[in-house]
């Protein structure tokens, strides 16, 4: 079980952050990831088609043999972590409650932001997780167009400084020392959003928490693959065009990923499929 895969679903393409940060932090650990493009985005969807269509996803990677599974979207991790974690025998790691719990330990004045898309924002998933440490003042801004500019490819410039200024006044204003980036897009805007916050607030990614989470659960139950073995291989699998998905994965994971639908970069293939999946079943 070791040498299975980790499995990371997201509904669209900011789950590659996630798992960019799964590849830093275990480089020797092989990937399985599932994008609901064609479904995308979640957010504006009744929560009972949401968790229709995760699971259908998430199904799909346990039938694949996965150790672990990632819930790389904030809509579905609100959505269906419950009913994941009773339905599959594999651990599951979302993406919320490893960055409020961060965030938590990290403020030194007890005022925190939350950045996050508008579906996000209005489900209150970061403010209901944040209720455990009632201490905190917690404050959440939507900023919608962060996703456009990251899929576009425009992480700097005038526009999105000053789009930048405008989503986050309130945040200063309140004098947060703390910011959550509430969604998997949010970290290829760090620049930006650090130097529109200043230097002294602390950014917490939820990529980066989550895969610490994944380091953790896999040290806890001896599952770390082992260094020695060969190489891991990965998978990218998408029920959308797969040359989109690949353009934009080379923006989330790096140039090196192939530009061609069908190409195998290094040891990764992006494939589509349908976008209607069976489920399967599990408990």
């Amino acid at each position: 079980m070791a040498d299975a895969p980790i499995g990371i679903f997201d509904s669209g393409y900011g789950g590659l952050t996630v798992a960019r940060a799964v590849l830093d932090q275990l480089p020797h650990e092989s990937i399985a990831y599932f994008g609901d493009t064609a479904r995308a985005p979640y957010g504006p969807r009744p929560i009972a088609q949401t968790r229709e269509f995760a699971l259908e996803c998430l199904d799909r990677l346990v039938d694949h043999g996965v150790k672990v599974l990632v819930i790389a979207c904030n809509t579905a991790s609100a959505a269906v972590l419950h009913d994941a974690r009773e339905r599959y025998d594999v651990p599951v790691v979302e993406v919320i409650r490893p960055a409020v719990r961060r965030a938590a330990a990290a403020t030194r004045n007890h005022r925190v932001g939350v950045i996050s898309t508008r579906g996000t924002h209005q489900s209150g998933a970061y403010i209901d997780a944040f209720a455990a440490a009632p201490r905190l003042s917690v404050s959440s801004v939507p900023c919608p167009r962060f996703v456009e500019f990251v899929e576009s490819g425009v992480t700097s410039g005038a526009e999105v400084i000053d789009t930048a200024r405008d989503y986050l006044a309130p945040l200063l204003e309140r004098e947060v020392d703390t910011l959550v980036l509430g969604c998997t897009h949010y970290p290829l805007l760090t620049g930006a959003i650090s130097y529109v916050m200043g230097e002294s607030v602390t950014l917490v990614s939820s990529a980066d928490e989550t895969a610490k989470d994944v380091y953790r659960v896999l040290a806890d139950t001896d599952a770390l693959r082992a260094p020695d073995l060969p190489p891991p291989s990965h998978g990218f699998t998408t029920t959308g065009d797969a040359a989109e998905f690949t353009r934009l994965a080379r923006r989330f994971l790096g140039p090196e990923v192939g530009a061609d639908s069908d190409e195998v970069f290094g040891d990764a293939v992006v494939r589509a499929v349908v976008s209607s999946a069976a489920s399967g079943g599990h408990r």
